[in-house]
This record gives structure tokens, sequence and C-alpha cells, in this order.
């Protein structure tokens, strides 16, 4: 069966730091995590299920010129307002704030914020 899922690609040896905070964000799972042969480098490839969804991550293990975007993120429906105002709490703290919790035209509580990784969320109160 063909599956698409999320993968995060981090460097600097973080992933572990962000798979750390999303488990606990989103009361989620690691489901496997290798590490790479040098520890220095951190996780070689986890899979975690957040929300019910499979996502990738990974340290790479050679140097880029790139890294995330806000142009592409991860966008979570949330069960109700307190879960909304937790993530964007949770996750926007030591990142950016991109559109601030409020009620915009396509949403009664929307919120944008990418978290200390650089990685982009979009939260909405479904």
């Amino acid at each position: 069966m063909t599956m698409i899922r999320p993968f995060l690609m981090f460097q600097g040896g973080v992933a572990a730091a962000a798979i750390e905070l999303y488990v606990a964000a989103f009361d989620g799972a690691v489901l496997s995590s290798v590490p790479h042969a040098d520890p220095g480098q951190g996780i070689q490839l986890a899979e975690l299920v957040i929300k019910g969804e499979h996502v990738l991550v990974s340290d790479s293990a050679v140097d880029h010129a790139f890294d995330f975007t806000p142009s592409t993120s991860l966008f979570v429906d949330c069960d109700d307002r307190e879960e909304l105002e937790r993530l964007t709490e949770t996750l926007g703290a030591g990142g950016r704030t991109y559109m601030p919790l409020g009620a915009y035209g396509f949403s009664t509580a929307f919120a944008w914020v990418g978290d200390r990784f650089g990685v982009s969320w979009q939260l909405n109160l479904a």
C-alpha cells in the first residue's frame, strides 16, 4: 500500500529534543528510533505517531544549505479551544508567530507558529 508520511529532517543533532517536544505536546508515541552509528550525529531515523498520523524524523548526517520553511507546515485540527491554546503556546515557545491566535475568515480560531526547531504548525479549531 502506498503511504505518504511527513518526514522532518533536522540538522545539528536536535531531532531527539524535537521528538521530546512533539510527543509531550500531542501525547504522542515513538514507535521506533535508531541512532546514527556516530552518536554525535543524533537520530538516524525515528517514527512517531502524532494525533494518529505517522511522522518520520531524522538528523541529517550531511550539512545542507537549506532548512525548514514556513511554506510547508503541519496542519493540525484541534479538538477544542483549550487544546488549540495549549499547542499554540507549547509549540510557539522559543519560535516564531506567523499568525497570532485569532478569528480569521476561514476559521473562528486559528494560529500559525514556527517551533524553536523551525518546523511550521498551522493550528485550527475544527
